[in-house]
């Protein structure tokens, strides 16, 4: 259940924000028609929006993952830190964009391993680094180099706890709540939440 916001904040538009933010919450307008939410309330300190824009790209650039396991490194990180906002919202890239398996995105959803071995190593590797906070042991890194992973996907999934770290924990400041376009993502305790509110 998504938590009652710590802070009020303005959501910021793009005639209302500074800086780059303005350019940022634009950008996201053309191309997904609004703006999210998530990105309005991050705007109120120009910085965060802009690094967590330029880790969000780098992480689907160059960390050298597939779209699917890309939604899996997300979903897994924001389930380890119950953000609900990332949850509904990469559960809809997952299933719309990005190729995750029903099953596994299933499983992501719920914080459950996949079955499918690549990605179950991928999950597991993202949640053990998310949680220990990158202290995790050689065991741990040889099982996710046995899958098929390298050197390189470590340091993507660094990049994108990074990226998630602006993102969960804006979500928890603000308790952003879930845009519209992703609503049908929300998680089910989500949707009890705003019935009964």
């Amino acid at each position: 259940m998504p938590k009652p916001p710590l802070i009020s904040v303005e959501l910021k538009t793009p005639d209302t924000a500074e800086g780059a933010a303005a350019g940022i919450l634009a950008g996201a307008r053309d191309q997904l028609g609004f703006v999210p939410n998530m990105y309005a309330a991050m705007a109120n300190l120009p910085a965060v929006l802009k690094q967590y824009s330029a880790s969000y790209a780098a992480f689907r650039e160059t960390a050298g993952f597939t779209p699917a396991e890309q939604e899996t490194v997300f979903l897994t990180i924001s389930q380890a830190n119950d953000c609900h906002y990332c949850t509904a919202a990469h559960s809809m890239l997952a299933d719309v964009m990005s190729g995750v398996p029903k099953d596994a995105l299933e499983a992501l959803r719920k914080g459950d391993t996949p079955a499918d071995d690549r990605l179950g190593a991928l999950s597991e590797f993202t949640r053990r680094m998310t949680l220990l906070r990158g202290s995790v042991g050689k065991g741990d890194v040889d099982r996710f180099l046995a899958a098929g992973f390298t050197n390189q996907h470590v340091f993507g999934v660094i990049l994108a706890i990074a990226c998630k770290t602006f993102s969960n924990y804006t979500n928890h400041l603000v308790g952003t709540e879930v845009d519209a376009a992703m609503s049908a993502y929300a998680l089910p305790s989500d949707d009890l939440a705003e019935a009964t509110a």
